[in-house]
């Protein structure tokens, strides 16, 4: 799956989302199932980076100071209004009036300082941790007001404020929002069924109840795509936005009942490397493996065509796109020769890949082009678990692929060794500030594509291919977003007729 990878991490893979009306919930008069492709170790998206918490919670069950709309604008939340000093550096928040958590907690400022005090404490699990980095204070005014004040401008900060990890969460029920969470927001926690579903129910006492048409979601955890694939063909299934099998779409364009949508997502699939361990911490390394794989035959084999290449970590459709798929055309005897250069000509390297198809799919391919160059890839297939826990927190492998799915992602680059990339370079850290402060569009864009030319340079990952958003939805369901600028999907607006 994708991860969330801003919140880092991966995006965690592909957030392959079915909507289904269940023969549990049939009785319901406005009941859906939404098919989830990866199902979660936790529900708690302020200490887990995996991406289908947010795609499932974020602003159905959380709520935020902040949210973004289809559109990527950002919008009112839980905060009704807010104002920003002369200097860009305090943000007052004006706080809606009615607002509660499920339990019945009434909400207020404190919940916004005891959120924000948790993440940014020493020892934060929270996975965006670099989200909250430009805070210096935190402050109720009253039970209505919160001031933050930032100690260098953020020009990210009230589009970050929308994210799952910012998701504000209250001291009485914290410690069980792993796997009984409690939100503010127009769906509640009605069930876990671990390995099967996950059900919500309608929140009758939101404070906007009145503008939700769903009564019952239910996300059933379908890991294989034949089977989600064959849900749909008999007509189980109402919607997957997300869908993982791309060869299987003209059967459902062909068929009346349904609508097939390709929109696109945030997410850059890479192929990961370790650049804090031999042979990755050499640049030659690093380019010999770009010019060794053929993002063509990648996408046409992983993908059947349905991807967009990317030349950097930065997504075609955004305004400071650079085209750098050019940098390191498919050449096996360059390869050959760098990887001679460097001394590692004939040598082994691990490929430790999640059981995602885009991933598993790319791995074979790329295990194929790079022994074509003398590299014996051995690929290792992983558990989800795995993987988060190995690859993720421990920075135990070699090279990975992984979607990175979270919006304006870039910052990764700037985390630190500890980070899974294990990439540590003063003068990128000293650009992403500058790219983060930057308040002029236009400027910011150039800091953008400055970075993007960076990062290629140095050949710090291979840059594979932008994520589509494949949807595949009956007749009647309606709703849902063709393209993600965020890890979430509102479901408040989704109907089933």
């Amino acid at each position: 799956m994708p991860l969330n990878l801003k919140r880092p991490l991966i995006a965690a893979a592909t957030l392959a989302v079915s909507a289904t009306l269940s023969p549990t919930v049939a009785g319901a008069e406005n009941a859906i199932v939404i098919g989830l492709q990866q199902e979660p170790t936790s529900l708690d998206p302020t200490a887990d980076a995996t991406a289908s918490i947010d795609g499932m919670l974020a602003q159905n069950l959380y709520e935020s100071l902040t949210t973004v709309n289809e559109a990527g604008e950002v919008q009112p939340q839980l905060a009704e209004s807010w104002t920003v000093s002369e200097d860009g550096l305090t943000y007052t928040f004006d706080l809606v009036d009615g607002a509660t958590f499920h339990d019945g907690t009434a909400f207020d400022s404190e919940d916004v300082v005891f959120t924000f005090d948790r993440a940014m404490a020493e020892d934060s699990v929270n996975p965006s941790k670099g989200l909250f980095k430009p805070i210096e204070s935190v402050t109720a005014v009253d039970a209505n007001t919160v001031e933050i004040k930032l100690s260098q401008k953020d020009a990210f900060f009230l589009f970050n404020m929308a994210q799952g990890d910012t998701s504000i969460i209250a001291p009485e029920s914290v410690e069980a929002n792993n796997a009984t969470p409690v939100g503010t927001g127009p769906f509640k926690y009605d069930s876990w069924t671990r390995g099967d579903k996950l059900v919500l129910t309608k929140n009758a006492d939101h404070r906007d109840a009145g503008s939700v048409a769903l009564d019952r979601v239910e996300f059933k955890f379908i890991s294989d795509a034949a089977a989600a694939s064959a849900a749909l063909l008999a007509e189980e299934i109402d919607a997957f936005p997300g869908f993982p099998a791309p060869e299987l779409l003209p059967q459902f364009e062909a068929d009346p009942r349904f609508n097939v949508v390709v929109g696109s997502t945030e997410g850059e699939v890479i192929l990961a490397m370790n650049n804090s361990k031999p042979p990755f911490n050499d640049a030659r390394v690093r380019k010999a493996i770009n010019h060794a794989f053929d993002r063509d035959e990648i996408i046409d084999g992983a993908m059947y065509g349905q991807a967009v290449p990317i030349g950097s970590f930065y997504p075609p459709h955004g305004p400071a796109y650079v085209d750098l798929t050019g940098t390191y055309p498919h050449d096996t005897d360059k390869a050959k020769a760098l990887f001679e250069e460097a001394g590692v000509a004939g040598s082994t390297m691990t490929l430790r890949v999640p059981p995602f198809p885009y991933a598993t799919r790319s791995a074979e391919i790329i295990q194929a082009q790079l022994a074509e160059a003398g590299i014996d890839a051995k690929v290792e297939n992983v558990e989800w678990g795995f993987w988060i826990d190995e690859i993720y927190k421990k920075k135990n492998y070699d090279m990975t692929i992984i979607a990175h799915t979270s919006p304006n992602d870039l910052g990764n680059f700037a985390r630190g060794p500890k980070y899974f990339y294990g990439y540590d370079d003063a003068a990128f850290n000293d650009l992403w500030a500058r790219i983060s402060s930057e308040a002029d569009p236009e400027t910011r864009n150039g800091l953008l594509r400055e970075a993007q030319q960076y990062l290629t340079d140095q050949a710090v990952h291979g840059f594979l291919f932008q994520l589509p958003q494949l949807g595949v939805y009956k007749t009647g369901v309606e709703g849902f977003w063709p393209s993600r600028a965020v890890l979430f999907q509102p479901l408040a607006g989704v109907t089933v007729n």
